[in-house]
């Protein structure tokens, strides 16, 4: 199997800690709905990559919420996934008290580079419904495009993407895409799912060198 999650730690009632394995990459995802706790996931990337001299993190984002069938209802954004190398946080925000302070200035650090694909729509609803944006983002579709030249990806997915950039390709079961993002507890294929789609995106954004943008 190219992908598979074990659960760490299911002990805590702040959080719970997986394992995912993308192709050999072990990925430590952190699932929260605590601010506290993802206080401390913004210290310890922060400090890691401080340590390893990295002044311009590139950070994949996304954000994941329940569908809705009625195009007149559009249910809010229930989790954010942001991965820094080998560490993934999936923040529900629909469950969280408050947005942490720490979590705000992440975002908006200058030094940073959040990537995604459609992450223009993705933030667009991200601070419609919770009022957090980001100082500085890129869309890996167009980065492709230009990259490698080859002005279709304009209009990939991340699945394309991912094969094309890494050469890896990422099943994305639909029962998960339209699945209930707004439940308390998240599945285990909720979770890897989320997981994966974050990781790719940092993983993509770096292998084209999106802090240059």
């Amino acid at each position: 199997m190219t992908v598979s999650i074990t659960a760490l730690d299911l002990s805590s009632q702040t959080h719970a800690l997986y394992e995912v394995i993308f192709f050999g990459d072990s990925i430590q995802t952190l699932v929260t709905n605590t601010p506290n706790i993802v206080d401390s996931w913004i210290q310890n990337v922060e400090s890691s990559d401080r340590h390893n001299g990295l002044d311009r993190l590139i950070v994949g984002l996304d954000v994941e919420w329940r569908p809705s069938f009625n195009p007149q209802i559009e249910n809010p954004v229930a989790t954010l996934q942001l991965c820094v190398g080998r560490a993934c946080l999936i923040f529900q925000l629909l469950h969280a008290p408050a947005i942490p302070a720490s979590l705000n200035a992440f975002l908006r650090n200058p030094g940073y580079t959040f990537v995604g694909v459609g992450i223009d729509d993705d933030l667009e609803k991200l601070v419609g419904d919770h009022g957090l944006g980001v100082s500085n983002a890129v869309d890996l579709r167009g980065l492709a495009a230009h990259e490698l030249n080859k002005m279709e990806l304009r209009n990939a997915g991340l699945k394309r993407l991912g094969l094309e950039v890494l050469g890896k390709e990422v099943q994305k079961p639909r029962r998960v895409t339209l699945s209930r993002w707004d439940n308390f507890y998240l599945s285990n294929d909720q979770v890897q799912y989320a997981c994966v789609d974050a990781f790719l995106s940092s993983e993509i954004g770096t292998t084209l060198n999106a802090s240059r943008r």
